[in-house]
């Protein structure tokens, strides 16, 4: 049984490497089809994020394993609990900055209809609408609606992960 906790921590770890690789490759391949550094950024994060997360819950499954295999005593059960626990804060860290919404908020950021007269240029957004609503900020600092995010709040797109489209391209890209 020890055999099979350290092929899975084997896998574990490859699968870190093979994802931390394939990250910077993306991000290369990003970058030389001249992507803005701010998304390939978010991209480059989001898929380091994502691999560290998949690593990290097969090297909790190669913890469990391990403790089976052994005989289970106080001291052993303890470690294992403790590891676990300094895992899965990370974890769920991971994935609190990968999706910037902490689990028991996701529901509240879904955004209100687009109130009458707020388009380009619209300045006069609430607290509660700058925070929720899909808008930007302009060069003085002021908060702007973006009419594509609001197209795609409307519309209702979302995209592989289920987070709605954002940006203009997909916003205006019906086949997607």
């Amino acid at each position: 049984m020890e055999h099979v906790a350290t092929g899975v921590e084997l896998v574990g770890v490859a699968v870190l490497v093979a994802g931390l690789v394939w990250s910077a490759l993306r991000a290369v391949y990003c970058l030389r089809r001249r992507e803005p550094g701010r998304r390939v950024y978010g991209e480059l994060r989001e898929s380091i994020g994502g691999t560290l997360l998949l690593g990290l819950e097969i090297l909790v499954a190669a913890d469990l394993i391990k403790t089976v295999a052994v005989a289970p005593t106080a001291e052993n059960v303890a470690a294992l609990g403790v590891i676990v626990l300094i895992r899965t804060f990370l974890s769920f860290s991971l994935q609190v900055e990968i999706e910037g919404v902490l689990p028991w908020r996701r529901g509240r950021r879904e955004v209100p209809p687009q109130p009458e007269g707020s388009g380009e240029g619209s300045e006069a957004l609430t607290p509660h609408a700058r925070a929720t609503a899909p808008i930007g900020l302009t060069r003085g600092g002021w908060a702007r609606a973006d009419p594509a995010r609001w197209a795609a709040a409307r519309t209702g797109r979302r995209d592989r992960s289920g987070r709605r489209r954002h940006t203009d391209e997909r916003a205006a890209d019906p086949a997607r």
